[in-house]
C-alpha cells in the first residue's frame, strides 16, 4: 500500500491528519464522561429509589396486615361461625344477621381504608342493597373479578377492580378468605379496600412515578402511572435477585430502555416496583456530553483553524516553488521566487535558479547542434528520394519492354524526362502543387500504359490551391502503392486524388478501389516499392513542419485505401531556415 505522505498534498494531509487526531479525542472524552456519570448517577437514583420504596413497602405493609388480621379475627369469632352454620329461620336467624351485620359495619366505621365487606354464605337474607355489609348466595363467587385468586389457595389478595357503589364505581383492592371449621366450608369473607387511598401511599410525594405493587406471582395488584407489559415483567422477574435491587430492561416504554427498582419486605408475599425511562434517569449525563462535547468542538475549531494557518504557512514556499516549475520555460519568463528565505527553503530555492542556469546553457547547446542536424537531414532525405524513385521507374520500363513491347517506348521515355525535370527542380525542396500534380499526372499516364488503360484516374485541385506550395514528389508513393500493392492480381482499378484548404491546412486525399490494407499481395520478386516512399514523406513533414501535421492511412468501407495528408498552407517558397519556427527534440513526432 503506497503511503499517503506520497500520494496526497502536504497542506491536506497536514490539515485532515490533525483535524482527525482532534476529532478522535473529542469523541473519547464525550464518550467518557457520559459513561461514567451515567453510571454515577444510575447508582446514586437506585439507591434513593430503593430506600424510598422501602419506606413505602413498610407503610403499605401495615395497612394491608391491618386487613389480614382483621379477615383472620373475623374468621373466627363464634357468632359468625354459628350463624354460618346455623340452620333456623325466621326471626332468629333475622336477629342473628343484624347481629352480624353491626359487627362487620363496626369494621367499616373503625378502619377507613375497607370500603366494603362481602359474606358469602349457602342461605343468605335479603337486605339493604345500599349497605356496605352484603350477604350473598355462595356458588357465585366465580363470576367475582377476586375469584381467580382464592381459587387454588385459602386466602388471597386480589388486583385492583372496579365494585359497584351508591355513587358509581369504586376502584378496590379484595382481600379474600375461605372461611372453615371442623374441616367444613361455610363461606368466603371477602373485605374490599379503597385502592385509592393505597395509591397515595404508593405515589408519596412524588408526581408522574411508575410504580407497581405485585403479588408472589409477579402479577400487578395496584399500580400507579404507566404500567409496562406482561413480556416486560415477565423479563424482569426472571433476573430479579433478593430482596432489593434493580435490573435494565431493553425495549421499555415506547420502545426505549427502562430501569426496574425493586423492594420485598421479608415475610410479606409482595413486591414494590418502581419503573423509570432510561433516558430519563441519563437525562443529566446528555445535558454534560453536550456541554463537553459543544466546548470541544470549540477548541477543535480553534486548534483547526491554528493548523491551517501553520500548514499554509509551511506549504506556501513549497507551492511557490512547484508553481514555477511547472510554468517554466525555455527561453521564456520565469516565475519569480522570494529572495528572503534563510532556511531550507532558502537553500532550494537557490538550487532551482543554479539549476534554471544550467539547463538555459544546455539548450543553446542543444538549439544550434539541432539546426546543423535538421539541415543535413533535409538534404539527406532530398537526395535520397530522387535515386529511388529512379530505380522505381526503370524497373517498370524494363517490365513493359518485355510484356508490351517497343512501340510504346518513346512515350515512356518523354514522360520520365518530365518527371525529372520535377524532380530535380533545380535544387528546390519545395514546389507547387501545380508541378506536384503534373509530377503524377506523367506518372499516371505510364501505369495507364501499362495497363492497357485500364487504370483510371481523377484529379480535383482547385486553381487557388495549385499556387501553393508543399514538398515535391508527395503523393507518387502514395499512388505507386495502389497500382502496385492495390491492384496487384487486377487489370486495373481507379484512383482519386483531390487537393482543397480545410481548417486553415492544406489536405491532400489519395483514394483506390484496390485490395485494402488488411488484403495487400506481396508484390512480384519480393520487391519493397511503397514502404520506402511513405516513411520518407512521414519523416520529411515532420523535419519540415513539426506536430500537428503527417500522414493518415486508414482502409475505405467501400474497398481500398484512403490517405491524408496535412500540411501548413504556404502561398510563398520559404527559405529552408525560415520555413518553420525552430522545434525542440522533445516536439519533433514522426507521425
Amino acid at each position: 500500500m503506497k503511503s499517503p505522505f506520497k500520494t496526497y498534498k502536504i497542506d491536506n494531509l497536514f490539515f485532515r491528519t490533525f483535524a482527525g487526531f482532534m476529532i478522535i479525542v473529542l469523541g473519547c472524552t464525550v464518550w467518557a464522561s457520559y459513561g461514567i456519570t451515567s453510571r454515577e448517577m444510575v447508582r446514586t437514583n437506585t439507591r434513593y429509589q430503593q430506600q424510598f420504596l422501602d419506606k413505602i413497602n413498610k407503610e403499605l405493609a401495615s395497612r394491608l396486615v391491618t386487613i389480614e388480621q382483621v379477615s383472620l379475627s373475623t374468621s373466627r369469632n363464634n357468632d359468625l361461625v354459628e350463624f354460618l352454620g346455623n340452620k333456623s329461620e325466621g326471626f332468629d336467624r333475622y336477629q342473628e344477621s343484624q347481629k352480624i351485620t353491626q359487627s362487620l359495619a363496626n369494621l367499616t366505621y373503625s378502619i377507613p381504608i375497607i370500603q366494603s365487606i362481602d359474606l358469602y354464605m349457602q342461605e343468605p337474607l335479603s337486605g339493604d342493597s345500599r349497605s356496605y355489609i352484603q350477604f350473598r348466595r355462595l356458588g357465585e363467587e366465580d363470576k367475582q373479578a377476586w375469584y381467580p385468586a382464592i381459587s387454588q389457595t385459602d386466602f388471597a389478595w386480589s388486583r385492583e377492580h372496579q365494585l359497584p357503589g351508591l355513587q358509581g364505581e369504586v376502584p378496590v383492592l379484595s382481600f379474600a378468605r375461605k372461611l372453615i371449621y371442623d374441616n367444613k366450608y361455610l363461606g368466603i369473607l371477602v373485605i374490599h379496600i379503597k385502592s385509592d387511598m393505597l395509591k397515595n401511599t404508593l405515589a408519596g410525594d412524588t408526581v408522574a412515578v411508575n410504580r407497581m405493587m405485585l403479588d408472589g406471582g409477579g402479577k400487578p395488584l395496584l399500580s400507579i402511572g404507566e404500567a409496562p407489559r406482561p413480556e416486560q415483567l415477565s423479563e424482569w422477574i426472571t433476573g430479579k435477585n433478593g430482596s432489593a435491587g434493580f435490573s435494565r430492561i431493553h425495549q421499555g416504554f415506547g420502545g426505549k430502555d427502562s430501569l426496574f427498582v425493586y423492594s420485598v419486605l421479608p415475610d410479606y408475599n409482595w413486591t414494590l416496583v418502581e419503573v423509570t425511562p432510561w433516558s430519563q434517569i441519563i437525562a443529566g449525563s446528555v445535558r454534560l456530553a453536550q456541554v463537553i462535547g459543544m466546548i470541544g468542538v470549540a477548541a477543535v475549531l480553534l486548534m483547526l483553524l491554528l493548523a491551517h494557518r501553520l500548514s499554509r504557512q509551511f506549504t506556501f514556499p513549497i507551492k511557490l516553488l512547484v508553481g514555477a516549475m511547472s510554468t517554466y520555460s525555455v527561453n521564456g519568463r520565469s516565475s519569480e521566487l522570494p529572495d528572503d528565505y534563510t532556511n531550507e527553503f532558502g537553500a532550494m530555492f537557490a538550487g532551482y535558479r543554479k539549476q534554471n542556469e544550467r539547463i538555459e546553457e544546455l539548450y543553446q547547446s542543444l538549439q544550434e547542434r539541432y539546426e546543423q542536424l535538421r539541415k543535413a537531414e533535409i538534404e539527406a532525405l532530398q537526395a535520397n528520394i530522387n535515386p529511388h524513385f529512379l530505380y522505381n521507374t526503370l524497373d517498370q520500363l524494363n517490365w513493359m519492354a518485355i510484356s508490351a513491347g517497343q512501340h510504346e517506348m518513346s512515350r515512356i521515355l518523354e514522360l520520365m524526362g518530365r518527371m525529372f525535370r520535377i524532380g530535380l527542380s533545380n535544387g528546390e525542396s519545395l514546389i507547387t502543387v501545380e508541378e506536384e500534380l503534373t509530377h503524377i499526372q506523367c506518372y499516371l499516364e505510364i501505369q495507364q500504359l501499362r495497363y492497357e488503360n485500364n487504370i483510371h484516374y481523377v484529379i480535383d485541385a482547385p486553381a487557388e490551391v495549385q499556387q501553393l506550395y508543399l514538398p515535391k514528389m508527395l503523393l507518387q508513393p502514395f499512388v505507386e502503392n495502389a497500382v502496385v500493392h492495390g491492384f496487384s492480381g487486377r487489370s486495373g482499378g481507379h484512383i482519386g486524388i483531390s487537393i482543397g484548404c480545410v481548417n486553415c491546412q492544406l489536405l491532400l486525399v489519395i483514394e483506390d478501389d484496390g485490395v485494402g490494407l488488411g488484403q495487400l499481395v506481396p508484390a512480384v520478386s519480393g520487391r519493397r516499392t511503397g514502404g520506402y516512399g511513405i516513411r520518407n514523406v512521414r519523416e520529411r513533414i515532420a523535419v519540415n513542419f513539426g506536430p500537428g501535421y503527417g500522414v493518415a492511412i486508414q482502409e475505405r468501407l467501400e474497398g481500398g485505401t484512403r490517405a491524408e495528408i496535412t500540411l501548413p498552407l504556404l502561398p510563398e517558397r520559404p527559405g529552408q531556415e525560415t520555413a518553420e519556427p525552430f522545434k525542440t527534440a522533445k516536439d519533433r513526432t514522426i507521425l
